[in-house]
């Protein structure tokens, strides 16, 4: 059995290090997201400020502490509309087939070619900006990736000899969806989540970042970055610590999603001859031309002997 897998732990590891901070900041620190200090206009970071402060003279870490629960939220909410509008066509369409399978197959293939982040800019430009239509928009990004994967999911526990037997047996869709579908659609789709859910914080905070997203004073961290870009020379921690709290977190999520990939499948990752991997052993080859022939039997016969597969004990007795 393999060990257990340095992404999952470096991945857990780094998302629980912002959880926790979003987490501990705003119960522990005396500012509010909004607070304005007086006097402390663009402060460099210290012991009273580890952050710093921005234009306005906020505390920025209390700021990026408040803005991982806006990440959260943008993420869980979008990937979570994904997934259910995915689960539910998905798992249909490959349990029932059918005309309605190819024609919501062939639109999921044509929203998949599009650029995701277009189409994202597209939806947020039409609805206006905001978090509720920039959420909106990604979990319908998302739709295709998880609709997809359920579906070939799908069609192959539709075909497993338990599933066509209980279905012989007369069970009802319902329960062979339940008992022997799902199953197999859980582990993949964990993964695909975990991923999503990186992807999905980083296109977020790229649209909030040009003025897609959530809008001030809300302190997402796209924004946050956003508003740093004007004092890159003079208050570089505007743009650094917000920038590296995204950062941390989408490569936490794609290196948790990696190791769960490796723990639900014990095959993945593996080749021949490799760490961990399968190997396989060499056939003992038999000798080309046998030294010596046995008991005045000539070279020929001795060489076809040898060659020869050798019968199953008591047979032809």
């Amino acid at each position: 059995m393999r060990g257990r897998s340095p992404a999952l732990l470096v991945g857990a590891s780094l998302v629980a290090a912002v959880a926790l901070v979003g987490i501990v900041v705003p119960l522990a620190t005396p500012y509010a997201p909004d607070q304005v200090i007086p006097g402390a206009r663009l402060l460099p970071p210290s012991s009273a400020h580890p952050f710093g402060t921005d234009a306005l003279g906020r505390d920025l870490l209390t700021r990026i502490a408040y803005g991982a629960h806006l990440a959260a939220e943008m993420a869980l909410l979008s990937v979570g509309l994904s997934l259910g509008v995915g689960l539910v066509l998905g798992s249909l369409a490959g349990y029932h087939g059918g005309w309605a399978d190819q024609v919501v197959s062939r639109v999921m293939d044509g929203w998949l070619a599009l650029p995701g982040a277009l189409v994202a800019i597209v939806i947020v430009a039409r609805l206006g900006p905001s978090l509720d239509n920039l959420i909106l928009a990604l979990g319908l990004m998302g739709v295709p990736a998880f609709y997809r994967i359920v579906r070939s999911t799908t069609l192959s526990a539709r075909r497993t000899p338990y599933a066509e037997a209980a279905v012989a047996l007369g069970a009802s869709d319902a329960w062979v969806m339940w008992r022997h579908v799902f199953p197999n659609i859980l582990s993949p789709v964990v993964v695909l989540t975990t991923m999503r859910l990186g992807t999905a914080l980083l296109t977020g905070s790229s649209l909030s970042f040009i003025g897609l997203g959530a809008q001030p004073p809300l302190p997402e961290w796209g924004a946050l970055l956003a508003a740093g870009r004007s004092y890159v020379d003079t208050a570089w921690w505007l743009a650094v610590f917000p920038g590296l709290a995204a950062t941390l977190t989408v490569v936490g999520l794609n290196l948790l999603g990696d190791g769960l990939r490796d723990t639900l499948d014990p095959w993945a990752g593996r080749s021949l001859g490799g760490d961990g991997g399968l190997t396989v052993e060499p056939e003992p080859r038999r000798p080309a031309w046998p030294e010596a022939a046995p008991d005045g039997v000539s070279s020929q016969r001795s060489h076809a002997l040898a060659l020869a597969p050798t019968a199953p004990r008591g047979e032809g007795e």
